[in-house]
């Protein structure tokens, strides 16, 4: 005998008889309602967990969106602020280099006149609240 074999004095068994499984079909096993309540449970555990990663994004979801509605208002006041932007420059460069608007613009807001000219200024009509008052 060699030395450390272990199971050498019982070769004959070793040789373990080989079972071939004819049916592997799953089988159905009732556990009662054990078996549905772990169901139940899963599911309840199931919803647990999306109604907490729904309630921990709830906050991000209402900043995201109250953010984009303030962007959109900063883009609609940039939009007005441009308008007037351009109203502005081009009435700037009109009295720059128009001299006919500059004299017209003296008229007007002024009450300027040429030598020779007489200016007639039309006021509104008062109302009786305004003669009231005086």
């Amino acid at each position: 005998m060699k030395p450390w074999q272990p199971f050498a004095k019982h070769r004959e068994l070793t040789s373990v008889p080989t079972y071939t499984v004819l049916n592997s079909l799953a089988m159905n096993v009732d556990v009662g309602i054990w078996g549905k309540l772990t169901r139940v449970v899963i599911a309840l555990l199931v919803i647990a967990l999306l109604a907490g990663v729904w309630q921990w994004y709830l906050p991000v979801i209402k900043q995201n969106e109250r953010m984009r509605r303030d962007a959109l208002n900063l883009d609609d006041q940039i939009r007005k602020e441009e308008a007037t932007q351009r109203q502005l420059k081009n009435s700037i460069d009109t009295l720059r280099y128009d001299t006919n608007a500059v004299e017209r613009l003296a008229r007007e807001k002024l009450r300027y006149a040429k030598p020779g000219e007489t200016v007639v200024v039309f006021e509104s009509p008062a109302t009786n609240q305004n003669q009231m008052t005086r």
